[in-house]
This record gives C-alpha cells, structure tokens and sequence, in this order.
C-alpha cells in the first residue's frame, strides 16, 4: 500500500481542512495513474477530518459491463471512454452548489462486482468539504476538460512506476485474476491509461509523492 511519513501526511490534512469553510461547500480532487494510491489517501484523508468531508470517487461512473460489451471496450475498461463523464461532471457541479436540507445520493465502485452502484454515498448539503479521486481529474481531452473547473484544488499522486505496477497487478489477483491475466492487463490496459493521466501532472495544484 503507497504510505507517506505522518509529518507529510498531516501537512495534507491541514491543507485539506483549510478548504473546509463553514458555510460552504469546496472540492478537492485526487488525480494519479492506477495503482498510485489514490483510494487510500482519499479514504485516510476522510477519516481524519472528522465528518467535514465526504468522499465521492470518480470510479463510481465506471459504465456497467453490459455497455462495455455492447460498446466492443470490455477490454480496455478503465480508459477515458469509458466512464460517464458528463454523469461524472453533472454531479460534481450538483455538489458545489448544496441545497440547504437535501441529500446528494452519488454512486460507488464495487471491487468484488467490478461493478458501479447507483445511491451508496449520501452527501448531505451541510458538509463543507467534498473529496474526489480518480484518474482523469486533470486530463484534458474532450468532455474531460470540463473536470477541473469544478475542483478548487487538485492533486497528482506520483508513486514509483516499478511499486505501482506491482502493486496494480497484486490487486487484480486479490480481486479475482490469475497472475498471468492480471500481469496482461496492467501491461495493456492500466499502462495504457497511466500514459494518457500523466499528462495532466502539470495542471495540479500539488504534486504529492507517494513511497
């Protein structure tokens, strides 16, 4: 699991509290290839603010595997064309603007199903901070341009591309692939992708390395 010392890890929570204003509602987004650490950062980050943030991952508009299939991008799901952008920045902009006494229902990404899931994360209207991960927060191409607008801060995680790919290909057998299958994909697949989010490095706020 990608970690950082507690010194670095605190500076992270102070910065993320400091866009957590009474009264109002701020994004921050986390951007990084696959396997940089993203989901535990977000997840640590969360827990650590104490009910002042909610995290609503990027993963959560995967689009279901039925529509990959129909769409010949089964095997290159994880790609920029297939997620729900518009879906994705939709929400997003919904989430800038809370409406006092109503609670945002967002969708997660289910590991074990590979699958989204539609209502699983309640954002209610009073939390000041809402945090965001995936990898396509910065990249720039089509629809996905429209992203970064709506954040008012985003971060790059970088992690070792050696320990990010061993660890990528870890996952994929923890959640159900053969080592060969899982090695393929990383290869094909999640490289693939991390090639197209490293271009958006630039555009971040922050740069945060990952050990």
């Amino acid at each position: 699991m990608p970690r950082m010392g507690a010194q670095g890890f605190d500076r992270l929570v102070a910065r993320a509290r400091a866009l957590a204003e009474p009264g109002g509602r701020r994004v921050l987004g986390l951007a990084g290839a696959p396997g940089a650490g993203k989901s535990t950062l977000a997840a640590r980050l969360v827990a650590r603010l104490d009910g002042i943030a909610v995290l609503v991952p990027m993963d959560g508009f995967h689009l279901a595997r039925a529509e990959l299939e129909r769409l010949g991008r089964a095997g290159r799901k994880g790609a920029p064309d297939t997620f729900d952008v518009a879906g994705y920045t939709a929400l997003l902009a919904r989430l800038r603007t809370p409406v006092p006494g109503t609670t945002v229902y967002a969708p997660a990404f289910d590991r074990t199903l590979e699958e989204p899931v539609a209502g699983s994360i309640a954002v209610a209207a009073d939390v000041p901070l809402v945090v965001t991960e995936g990898n396509y927060l910065l990249y720039d191409e089509g629809p996905w341009a429209a992203v970064l607008p709506l954040l008012d801060e985003a971060w790059y995680l970088e992690l070792d591309a050696v320990r990010r790919v061993q660890r990528l290909v870890e996952r994929h057998v923890r959640f159900g692939k053969d080592r060969a299958r899982a090695e393929r994909w990383v290869h094909d697949s999640d490289e693939a992708n991390a090639r197209l989010v490293a271009r958006g490095r630039g555009r971040a706020h922050l740069v945060v390395t990952m050990q």
